[in-house]
């Protein structure tokens, strides 16, 4: 028997249609939904287990989006031709949903919770990144599970000056602002993008644009979990709780943990053993039963004291927990050519935090492929982000980079990206990596700092330095108080309500992330946040600019010389030659590296110099192959044969001329016998090409003096 399909229609503003299917696909979930716009379809799913796990105080919630080959017509590439661990492009996507789901689980809610979000058909204009919220929102919906939601999440970009939802990707190449943008019909909750060096107030609009989409998006999914009639949620009881302990803490340590915050001491291991101190002497007043029974307990409600007493401290004296005023930022030092070996390297250095960075110039056999079901090509800039555990003073294995080390490298990349020169204005591929020595807040931004002045220590000609700081809000719905800070510490960023992470030059902005951890973020709150993080912003500018301010001239002695040499498209196979004759003697006899690509309007011939003897004797050769022969001009050629009537000269690459026996020498010539070897090298003139023929006629005699009359008639 055929399914009962329930399905929705959200109809955007430019007439194009969403529609949210539920009730044919995977039905033993807690809750399934499709979402379609075009021919992109996802399918979502969520299960959430009925039982917690002992000892579990959070929520262990998993988002994973993945996506099929097959959706594209594609077989997946490797041995394997099967899909493998998510590419850094799916868990980017994953964390987008994750960031925007994850705030509106209720708290005492710790039932283990998988979502899933499948790319099932694709449609290549129609980007599936921001349908995934969408979708995972209409599984939840339709199932069971309490949620504070719905929600979705849209991208908003400015193309032409107008503001687009979703747009195509065609669209999307002409667009100076590129958010994804994730809320509930109430607030913002996540906040991910690049702009072209855009004003902050463009930005807020943007924002208030996605906002007004997302509203719509969510009325539609309230609709759809009427009609699958799961208004009503799961009953659960998640939480142990003893409030005459809670309340026995409160009056014991509220007052001694808020004194130990106005110590405003700057060291974050030294606070966390003050605050630590003041747990451990109430632990030992409690009998020996208690404290093991009580232990999660204990944590968990010393924790609550920690953050409310903090954050009243902020709140009420308008001071942090390192002394500093809400505005101001940790002290700065940086140092660029640190690595004498590395092509470029700086050390950037913000209070406890610190990254090491190194760019590296390489080669076009360099460059990153990129082979997904929907993205695939070469990518020349790469940036990594590393964030081994000693960077906190903490014991933790090697591993490859986690979802967290993918999303920090990710924003620091779409922050530097944008000043980065065009490919057809630099040849080399470009991989920076930051290295986190130390940690206490905010590492991508460091990141983003110390990725500008390595590249400008290695000599990459980016259009301006790039800074970037992280923004924090404590806030009391109860007292409307608010306070925003700039260059958070990570003490501020676990207990604060948001993290907000600003990225630009002096002209503006180039990247953001946001996450909110409360509801209620008010258009006043957000543009104070971005106009003081632009006055923090400019402050680490100034500071960077006084270690390097502008790329440097020249490359390092020990970075590869690359040069790109543009061919008409019909000189590309001379230049290869027969088999790639042509091109292998070059390499063999310059020592350098020739990679040949195909423009639209002209061949691209990139070379490859261990130094500058090699790359300029390839370029040279190359240049000699290509060379349109001027009349004229005069060549060094080699003598190739000998004929009675004179000699055959290759003046040129593949290009012989005839040097007739009159125009070798003034004098008249009997014969060709001693006047010239095969192989001699000698200086000829261009003086005529045969205009039906296209043959070279060459002069020796038009390069020498001109004797007098009577010398030539002696002779």
């Amino acid at each position: 028997m055929y399914p009962q399909v329930i399905s929705k229609k959200i109809a955007l503003q430019d007439g194009r249609e969403i529609w949210i299917e539920t009730g044919k696909l995977a039905k033993q979930a807690d809750g399934s939904a499709v979402v379609r716009m075009g021919d992109t379809m996802l399918l979502a799913t969520v299960v959430s287990a009925k039982e917690v796990k002992e000892g579990v105080d959070f929520m262990p919630l998993s988002v994973d989006y993945q996506e099929k080959f097959a959706s594209t017509g594609k077989i997946p590439g490797g041995f394997l031709k099967r899909e493998g661990r998510l590419s850094d492009y799916e868990i980017l996507v994953s964390r987008l949903v994750d960031r925007a789901m994850r705030p509106l689980f209720p708290d005492d809610y710790h039932a283990e919770t998988q979502v899933n979000v499948i790319l099932i058909s694709a449609d290549v204009e129609i980007l599936p990144d921001c349908l995934a919220a969408l979708a995972a929102s209409a599984a939840i919906s339709v199932s069971d599970i309490p949620f504070n939601g719905p929600m979705s999440e849209v991208r908003v970009a400015r193309i032409n000056g107008q503001f687009v939802i979703n747009p195509t990707q065609s669209q999307l190449k002409n667009a100076d602002l590129d958010l994804m943008v994730g809320a509930s019909a109430q607030n913002i909750l996540m906040v991910e993008g690049e702009m072209n060096e855009v004003s902050e107030e463009v930005m807020m609009d943007a924002l208030i644009f996605a906002h007004e989409e997302i509203k719509r998006h969510c009325a539609v999914l309230k609709e759809l979990e009427e009609a699958a009639g799961k208004t009503e949620k799961r009953k659960y009881c998640h939480v142990v709780s003893k409030p005459e302990l809670q309340q026995l803490m409160m009056e014991q340590l509220y007052d001694k943990v808020y004194a130990a915050a106005m110590k405003q001491n700057p060291n974050k291991q030294q606070r966390a053993e003050a605050f630590k101190q003041i747990l451990d002497e109430f632990i030992a007043t409690l009998p020996p039963e208690q404290q093991e029974e009580d232990a999660a307990l204990i944590k968990a409600y010393y924790h609550k004291i920690e953050k409310e007493a903090v954050r009243n401290m902020v709140l009420n004296e308008r001071v942090r927990l390192d002394g500093r005023k809400l505005d101001e930022i940790r002290p700065i030092w940086a140092e660029v050519g640190y690595l004498p070996a590395a092509h470029g390297s700086s050390i950037f250095t913000r209070g406890e935090t610190q990254s090491l960075t190194t760019v590296t110039l390489g080669t076009k056999l360099d460059e990153q492929q990129i082979d997904g079901a929907i993205f695939t090509g070469f990518n020349k800039f790469m940036l990594h982000y590393n964030f081994p555990g000693f960077s906190t003073g903490e014991v933790k294995p090697n591993r490859g980079p986690g979802r967290r080390e993918v999303g920090h490298g990710n924003l620091a990349y779409r922050a530097l990206k944008k000043v980065m020169p065009p490919d057809e204005e630099n040849a080399y591929t470009v991989r920076v990596v930051s290295d986190i020595l130390e940690s206490n807040g905010s590492s991508s931004m460091a990141t983003v700092c110390a990725g500008s002045l390595a590249l400008m220590d290695a000599g990459v000609k980016i259009k301006s330095a790039v800074s970037g700081i992280a923004m924090g809000l404590i806030s009391d719905s109860k007292t409307g108080k608010w306070a925003v800070l700039s260059d958070i510490l990570g003490d501020e960023d676990h207990l604060g309500d948001m993290d907000f992470k600003v990225t630009g030059t002096e002209l503006g902005l180039t990247a953001c992330q946001m996450d909110m951890k409360v509801e209620g973020l008010s258009r006043e709150i957000l543009s104070y946040a971005l106009q003081q993080a632009k006055a923090g912003r400019a402050h680490i500018l100034k500071e960077m600019n006084k270690v390097i301010s502008a790329p440097r001239e020249d490359y390092k002695p020990n970075a590869p010389r690359i040069v790109n040499l543009r061919i008409p498209k019909d000189m590309i196979g001379a230049v290869i030659g027969p088999g790639g004759k042509v091109v292998q003697d070059i390499q063999k006899a310059s020592g350098a590296i020739i990679v040949i690509d195909e423009a639209e309007d002209a061949g691209v011939v990139n070379i490859y110099g261990k130094d500058k003897n090699a790359l300029e004797k390839a370029m040279s050769m190359v240049k000699a192959i290509v060379a349109i022969p001027e009349v004229g001009e005069t060549y060094v050629g080699k003598v190739k044969s000998i004929q009675p009537f004179g000699a055959f000269v290759e003046f040129l690459p593949n290009k012989d001329g005839l040097l007739h026996i009159s125009e070798i020498k003034w004098e008249r010539l009997e014969s060709m016998d001693g006047v010239l070897e095969i192989g001699e090298e000698i200086k000829v003139k261009l003086i005529e090409i045969d205009k039906k023929t296209g043959k070279f006629r060459l002069s020796r005699k038009a390069l020498l003096p001109k004797p007098e009359k009577n010398q030539i008639s002696d002779n």
